[in-house]
């Protein structure tokens, strides 16, 4: 036994306490578990809590409901509206071809009124940025001039030197 205790003595004190920790572990993690105790959980919800719950529950999803379904129909009022705004601009255009006058001009015109409609029913005007070209005038990648440090340069012809 002591010849035991001397050569094996460390090694079997390491695996008492590793044992030791992991029914601890497990133990906490048993008594964590809803499940672990038997009664407990049904004892803490009564009855009538849980109805009304569920009847909140239920309520909740009824008014989200109502909420996407006048959504739905605000969009569908909405894309009924803009059907019908394309039908009279192809009315518009079948009439002014019919003419004989410029389909694309009359077109230009509903829009301008369309948008000058929109622009009256806001207070403040919008006005567009004067927009600066991105590079120079002169600006060729080809010729390699105007551009940056990077350069390309085609490689050397002749045979390959693998072969």
């Amino acid at each position: 036994v002591g010849s035991v205790l001397s050569s094996y003595g460390w090694y079997m004190l390491l695996a008492a306490v590793a044992v030791y920790l992991l029914v601890q572990k497990v133990s906490r993690s048993l008594a964590a578990r809803p499940g672990g105790r038997p009664g407990a959980a049904e004892a803490a919800e009564e009855p009538d809590v849980v109805v009304r719950r569920q009847e909140a529950l239920a309520a909740a999803r009824l008014r989200m409901q109502e909420e996407l379904n006048a959504q739905a129909e605000k969009y569908k009022e909405k894309q009924r509206q803009l059907e019908e705004e394309r039908r009279r601009q192809k009315i518009a255009m079948w009439e002014s071809m019919q003419e004989g006058k410029s389909y694309k001009g009359n077109l230009k015109l509903n829009q301008q009124e369309v948008e000058s409609g929109a622009s009256s029913a806001s207070a403040v005007p919008k006005s567009k940025p004067n927009k600066k070209p991105l590079r120079g005038g002169g600006y060729n990648p080809l010729s390699g001039e105007g551009g940056g440090t990077c350069s390309w340069r085609p490689g050397r012809r002749g045979p390959s030197a693998g072969g």
